[in-house]
């Protein structure tokens, strides 16, 4: 393969929120197996269709880049240890001393525990329940039903290198750890992986009155992109949650999220120029982010949101449209 200091990442598709929190976790990975890369990352809105492009200090192949990710994404899901805990309800006195632990363990370059826990909870925001747990991030799209346990997917995705060996017989294929996040960067997905996933792929909404037949079927349900959801499980701990007042009660908001009467969405910016990971944070907490144009100025080419939806018993995310409108702040 010929090395290059700049990639374009053909596999992660702008209107899909697994993509965007895949190209968090790959800058997040990289940083962390070798901060000298400088790995940064702009849009290539010249050449349709739309895709990230990731920019490095030195030349590297996607295989070597690959690599590097595959070694940040083993260090950093050492962090997702849940002590076997399957979902996120936390009492408000159980997720205030998890917090105060975390925070207070954390230090300079290490702070990984403290950083995945602030995007998950808030011990602020309590749930009108007689349990009094709290609302976890409006990421979380599972609590259980179907048997789909957020945390414990949380927790076994990162870890979990590569996804089992595919096809049968003659037709038998392994995919290494490396070569699996490459395909989820550099390859238009084909989602043929048979491991979990947390439903931020727009593609797992799948509906009975939409197919042939029952999406339970293992001759129906898709397969998941396992390299996708490996950087995009790295990639949430970047989303922290912050308490907001709305609709009579504390709620926990990500940066880049926002609710109202229709529900919660999340918006993402398409930036011209490279960006770190820390000037991404910051677009994403930009108070104009909803406001069309406003971010002009700093290279932001347009936003993108990509709203929640409930179908039966499950959620999912839609595939993001741009935004159409100015939309205020948060309000009660």
């Amino acid at each position: 393969m010929t090395a290059a200091a700049s990639h374009r990442l053909e596999g992660l598709e702008f209107d899909n929120l697994l993509a965007f929190l895949a190209l968090l976790g790959l800058l997040r990975a990289i940083e962390n197996s070798d901060a000298t890369l400088l790995p940064r990352v702009s849009w290539d809105i010249a050449a349709p269709p739309l895709r990230p492009r990731v920019h490095l200090s030195r030349a590297l192949t996607q295989e070597n880049l690959a690599e590097f990710a595959t070694n940040g994404i083993d260090a950093l899901a050492v962090a997702h240890d849940f002590a076997g805990r399957k979902d996120l309800n936390y009492s408000q006195d159980e997720c205030r001393k998890l917090l105060e632990s975390e925070v207070t363990s954390a230090r300079l370059g290490a702070r990984e525990r403290a950083d995945i826990f602030s995007a998950l909870v808030n011990d602020a925001s309590v749930k009108d329940d007689k349990n009094g747990s709290v609302d976890p991030t409006p990421l979380c799209l599972l609590f259980g039903q179907g048997h789909q346990h957020f945390l414990e997917r949380l927790a076994e995705v990162p870890q979990q290198p590569a996804p089992p060996t595919r096809g049968k017989g003659k037709n038998r294929t392994d995919v290494t750890p490396s070569g699996c996040l490459a395909e989820a960067l550099f390859q238009p997905w084909h989602r043929g992986d048979a491991t979990f996933s947390f439903r931020w792929d727009p593609e797992e909404d799948v509906r009975y009155a939409l197919m042939a037949g029952d999406p339970t079927d293992p001759a129906y349900k898709a397969g998941t992109q396992h390299g996708a959801n490996r950087l995009a499980a790295i990639g949430l701990a970047v989303l922290t949650v912050v308490p907001q007042f709305r609709a009579g009660r504390i709620r926990p908001t990500p940066i880049g999220g926002w609710s109202n009467e229709e529900g919660f969405s999340f918006a993402w910016p398409i930036w011209r120029e490279p960006a770190t990971l820390s000037a991404i944070r910051a677009l994403l907490c930009h108070p104009q982010l909803r406001d069309a144009g406003a971010l002009a100025h700093v290279g932001v080419d347009h936003v993108l949101v990509a709203r929640r939806i409930s179908v039966g018993k499950f959620m999912n995310f839609t595939r993001a449209l741009p935004l159409r409108a100015p939309e205020g702040p948060i309000t009660a």
